[in-house]
């Protein structure tokens, strides 16, 4: 049962005004000062690339070198515990069989399983897959949530009531702490989304339970339709998300707030929590829901979606935040890292043209390759530079979704079930390799003020 929203009051409402424009007044800080100061905006250097705050095993993602002090943009890549994530995806695919348990195996262990490992793996994860007694309906539909990846991270605070030994920071503890995440993520979410959908939009309510045997891509789908069908080919190509968006690397905005908040010495349940909460935003893992928002948006706006004038023209319109958000983004174009190419959306492109060709989607499909070809162009001469600029994953990944009838109210959701196995390991290797709490310097530039007491404060 949903709690019912309380409204606003006419004052509360006129009074949150003048506390905005006071808070706003009082945290403004001169943009010119973190030039003088030096400071990494966004631990960023000034040529755009990250600093380097730690070191990893787990990923790696490669997108340009430094030759001679200057950053030289380089085809993307990916690697996972050192291994390319299309050797990964082509080895799973040439012997038929599902990737995303493989992959969880790699991350968290650092090797790859053999035939007996991955055997026992898979089996413990279809053993851990069901939620506690009682946490369905106690945790999650008795408090639902418009919003999936908010009902996510509760979920996972929720599962500390739920484990007998919470606060271990053993290894083994930590492991199994991990494995059970790893299992019960699709499930959390799935049963979040029925919730959602039975209590904000009026649906029947499904609450299947998890098939032994079937692959983490197989039992989402069954778990999220009312009649748990899909098609083989959608189950490959859901896996082949999971895979791609297991990892990425130490410096992405989720992995580095798990590490942060891991740092302190907080229990599992608290920094995986973190991690989705920062996923959940719309410049990070909510991304791909603003990329579908857009196309939609220039679908609509873009008359004929041949011609790259007219699309050009419109996306000028966006990059001066004059249409869609206003925001002057292009989402889905650029990233931190990849400049010439970002491997996992060349994997998604590839997809995303079989599916368009089979469900007869093809305009679409080449509309969102007429963006990627003519956003550096536009990027190029509204914005006065000629910095180099490729599709991210999020690009296509909404598309693929969608054309799988997958709720674009799923599309996070399926990125926090892919990547709670690079959380993971980034968990236990902040807990065996970090060993101090994360602590960054923020320089004050506040002016010194003498205190006033109440009587003598003006207005």
């Amino acid at each position: 049962m949903n709690h019912s929203i309380r409204e606003e009051s006419n004052f509360e409402r006129q009074y949150l005004d003048q506390l905005c424009d006071l808070a706003l007044k009082q945290n403004a800080i001169n943009p010119e000062l973190f030039g003088r100061f030096n400071v990494k905006r966004g631990l960023r250097n000034a040529d755009g690339t990250g600093v380097v705050v730690g070191l990893t095993n787990i990923g790696d993602v490669h997108g340009y070198i430094i030759d001679e002090g200057e950053k030289v943009a380089v085809e993307g890549r990916l690697r996972y515990r050192g291994i390319d994530i299309k050797e990964l995806i082509q080895g799973c695919r040439q012997e038929k069989r599902f990737g995303f348990s493989e992959v969880a195996y790699l991350l968290v262990f650092g090797v790859l399983p053999d035939t007996e490992q991955l055997e026992h793996f898979k089996e413990m994860i279809d053993s851990l897959r069901e939620l506690p007694s009682g946490f369905t309906e106690n945790m999650i539909l008795k408090a639902s949530s418009p919003n999936v990846m908010n009902k996510l991270a509760r979920s996972v605070l929720a599962l500390y009531s739920y484990d007998s030994n919470p606060d271990d920071h053993s290894l083994k503890n930590v492991l199994r702490q991990c494995i059970e995440l790893i299992a019960r993520f699709p499930t959390m979410v799935a049963y979040a989304y029925q919730a959602k959908c039975h209590y904000y939009e009026g649906k029947s309510l499904f609450l299947h339970k998890p098939q032994a045997g079937m692959s983490t891509a197989e039992n989402f789908l069954h778990l999220i339709r009312g009649d748990s069908k899909f098609t083989p080919l959608e189950a490959e190509i859901l896996d082949l998300a999971l895979m791609i968006h297991a990892e990425h690397g130490g410096g992405n905005n989720s992995a580095f707030a798990l590490h942060v908040v891991s740092s302190s010495d907080t229990d599992t349940y608290s920094a995986i929590s973190a991690a989705v909460g920062s996923l959940k935003g719309s410049k990070h893992g909510g991304a791909n829901i603003k990329v579908s928002q857009m196309m939609e948006d220039i679908k609509n706006s873009v008359k004929d979606w041949a011609d790259d004038e007219e699309i050009a023209a419109y996306l000028a319109r966006i990059l001066n935040k004059g249409a869609f958000d206003n925001s002057g983004l292009v989402y889905g174009m650029g990233h931190a890292i990849y400049t010439i190419s970002d491997p996992r959306a060349v994997v998604l492109k590839e997809k995303a043209l079989q599916l368009a060709s089979e469900k007869g989607r093809t305009d679409e499909f080449n509309l969102h390759c007429a963006i990627e070809r003519v956003v550096p162009e536009v990027f190029s001469r509204i914005k006065g530079n000629v910095k180099q600029i490729c599709p991210n994953v999020d690009f296509y990944s909404g598309l693929v979704y969608d054309m799988l009838n997958i709720p674009a109210e799923l599309y996070a959701p399926i990125f926090a079930i892919s990547r709670i196995a690079g959380w993971s390991a980034h968990r236990i290797e902040e807990l065996i390799s970090g060993g101090r709490i994360i602590r960054p310097a923020y320089k004050s530039v506040s002016v010194k003020k003498e205190y006033v007491s109440l009587d003598r404060r003006s207005r």
